[in-house]
């Protein structure tokens, strides 16, 4: 038997052009350079394991191709994904079957191509494969729960200081000097990107749920203090059902400043948090280095869990705070069982807010 000792970027097609771009990367070649740096870590050795490799990424980037229009590395979403498990289900073919564990091995494996992608071209990473993962836990425990990382999350300081940060974007009368009237000197894009960052730590909103809030999502109704929202209303997604999640009375507060600014600016457009004052849809990518400036000029580290940090940090507030783990998802958006992750952390003795 004779080993095939040639580079793995040997076996990149020249035809390939899932890009718009046809000078960007491929697929392919962004598949060969994660299984290239694999090699040369020593991480990957056996010719059966560059075989399935190879016929996982091959049965998934095929099924890419196939779409119209195709699926590129950047467009990759929440969608696809469903979209490719469905049109999988029940194939027995050893390299196609989508068992919950297959469906494991090659979401990990979309996700550290994705992920390697990134640190190559210097873009956001795209995390549509950890996001599904995180929305499947039958698919993400096929393995062993105790596997599945604990949630990364703000401490009680943190938490606190970020809180401070935030709120120093809206009125506070209760304070004095120039501190009082900061709020004045933001511009309505500062505001915006500091309430949306809010809405995470005091939601447990997505980045995906922020950008999609409409001007009907905010809910004042009922609350304690008047025209003060104190639960929004997330639109569905395709991949779960709408829902609405309370919010801290600290994000209420910057939201409702948010509001009448939004108003007094005269933005266009039904989405809460639009991207231009026409009311252009918050681009993801945009949205991304949004939250991350924020948290740096917080002083809050984003380069671990980035602004999901937020959204793990409400949840195990809540937990904290006695609600039941099924009410808790159910503001999440996430089935019950992704709850045994926050519960492991709850059960321990670390602060978390």
């Amino acid at each position: 038997m004779t080993t095939d000792t040639r580079s793995p970027l040997a076996y990149l097609p020249t035809s390939l052009s899932l890009f718009e771009d046809p000078q960007g990367p491929t697929q392919q070649l962004a598949f060969e350079r994660w299984l290239a740096d694999e090699q040369a870590r020593g991480s990957l050795r056996l010719p059966s394991s560059l075989a399935v490799y190879r016929d996982m990424w091959g049965a998934f980037s095929a099924w890419c191709l196939g779409q119209s229009p195709g699926v590129t590395l950047e467009s990759l979403d929440l969608r696809d994904l469903q979209a490719f498990q469905a049109a999988r289900f029940g194939r027995k073919s050893s390299d196609m079957s989508l068992s919950p564990r297959h469906a494991l091995r090659l979401m990990r494996l979309v996700d550290r191509v994705l992920r390697h992608h990134a640190a190559q071209t210097g873009e956001p990473p795209n995390t549509a494969a950890s996001d599904w993962l995180a929305a499947h836990p039958v698919v993400r425990y096929a393995e062993a729960a105790h596997a599945d990382p604990l949630p990364d999350f703000l401490s009680v300081s943190e938490a606190k200081h970020l809180i401070t940060f935030l709120s120093d974007a809206r009125p506070r009368p209760g304070l004095t000097g120039s501190r009082r009237d900061s709020h004045a000197a933001f511009t309505w894009q500062e505001l915006r990107n500091r309430c949306a960052v809010g809405l995470q730590l005091g939601g447990g909103l997505t980045p995906g749920d922020v950008r999609a809030l409409t001007l009907a999502s905010p809910i004042s109704r009922g609350g304690r203090v008047r025209d003060r929202p104190w639960k929004v209303s997330v639109p569905g997604d395709g991949n779960s059902a709408a829902r609405e999640t309370p919010i801290a009375p600290w994000a209420g507060e910057l939201l409702q400043h948010w509001l009448q600014v939004r108003a007094e600016a005269r933005i266009e457009g039904d989405f809460l948090f639009p991207s231009t004052r026409t009311g252009k849809q918050w681009h993801k990518e945009s949205h991304y280095k949004c939250a991350k400036k924020v948290l740096e000029d917080a002083g809050i580290d984003s380069s671990e869990g980035g602004s999901f940090r937020l959204r793990h940090t409400f949840a195990l507030r809540q937990l904290r705070r006695g609600f039941q783990p099924e009410t808790v998802a159910a503001w999440l958006g996430v089935e019950p069982e992704v709850m045994g992750r926050y519960r492991r952390v709850v059960a321990t003795p670390m602060d978390v807010v």
